[in-house]
């Protein structure tokens, strides 16, 4: 029996020294320079250095972030692949695609760490007069052009906000998916589109050149960075929308390795100049464990499934 038990202590640690000189691999679903790929490798760079070994982020774009997890689903179970994702393909996109996702965020993944939460938003280009959401209603009732808005893809977080708002204000909107965060920050700075439903902090950068104005934000109170940009709720709408980043690993990954990560990944955005970045990103630092992680996707993972119904949406919209 001791013999098992030695032999047993010598492959776990075997396995912990290989799996710290092997590269981690961070899988993320979508292109460079969008605030998830910049929040990415600034963690990472502070996770390097806790971890002592090689750190490669991977951009794997495509499929509204699918691509990312449907690669790192498959990925070796040794505690050398992890996922960074945002809420959308884990709690969202089981409701909104169905059947026709080729994961499941609860069989074929394990929680590692909640990295940061972040809050959505409504914003139009400056050639909309509108300055606040009453304007904005209005201006849609006079002229329908002004109601198409942009998201990043079809039967995101962002998509049921602009479909949440538009039936609490009882105006037509349009959404109009695009291939990812850059393209539909582009479209909006260009006069393409009219608004776009989107995460503050991608937005942010277009506000703060003048070049996009934030009607309204959805969290539970105003945002530091924008205090004067009333919330939904403050203006009338009984509309709350907040985010979050997450490290996932695949199902099976030894708890060993899953606890190293996730503990180097809570230092990174909790006691680390990290934190302070993240921060001026728009973003709010959590470093959460892994439990709680878990808590947090199923609670909303229940919260979004009545929204999504309720809205109609087809994966072919």
């Amino acid at each position: 029996m001791l013999r098992g038990v030695f032999l047993s202590a010598f492959l776990a640690f075997s396995f912990c020294a290989a799996a710290q000189d092997a590269p981690l691999r961070i899988v993320l679903g979508y292109s460079a320079g969008a605030s998830s790929d910049l929040l990415t490798r600034l963690v990472a760079e502070e996770m390097r250095k806790s971890l002592g070994r090689p750190i490669v982020v991977e951009n794997k774009p495509g499929a509204a972030g699918m691509v990312g997890n449907e690669t790192v689903k498959a990925a070796p179970k040794d505690g050398n692949t992890i996922l960074l994702t945002p809420v959308a393909t884990m709690a969202i996109f089981p409701h909104s695609y169905g059947a026709s996702l080729r994961y499941d965020p609860f069989q074929d993944f394990a929680p590692v760490a909640h990295v940061a939460s972040f809050q959505l938003g409504l914003g139009v280009g400056t050639e909309i007069p509108a300055r606040n959401l009453a304007e904005y209603v209005a201006l849609v009732k006079r002229d329908p052009k002004a109601g198409f808005y942009a998201s990043a893809a079809a039967g995101s977080i962002p998509h049921f906000l602009g479909v949440m708002f538009a039936r609490a204000a009882g105006i037509e909107m349009v959404h109009v998916p695009y291939k990812g965060t850059a393209p539909a920050m582009q479209a909006l700075a260009a006069g393409e589109i009219a608004a776009a439903s989107t995460v503050v902090a991608d937005i942010g950068a277009l506000v703060k050149a003048g070049k996009a104005r934030l009607l309204a934000t959805a969290g539970p109170r105003r945002m530091a960075e924008y205090p004067d940009v009333a919330t939904f709720r403050e203006q009338g709408y009984d509309i709350e929308g907040e985010g979050w980043y997450a490290f996932f690993a695949p199902a099976g990954t030894p708890p060993a390795a899953i606890e190293r990560i996730g503990a180097a990944a809570i230092h990174a955005v909790r006691e680390t100049g990290a934190r302070q970045r993240i921060e001026a990103m728009g973003l709010e630092p959590t470093g959460l464990p892994a439990a709680e992680l878990a808590a947090i996707l199923k609670a909303d993972y229940e919260r979004w499934g009545p929204v999504i119904r309720a809205s109609g949406f087809k994966p072919s919209q």
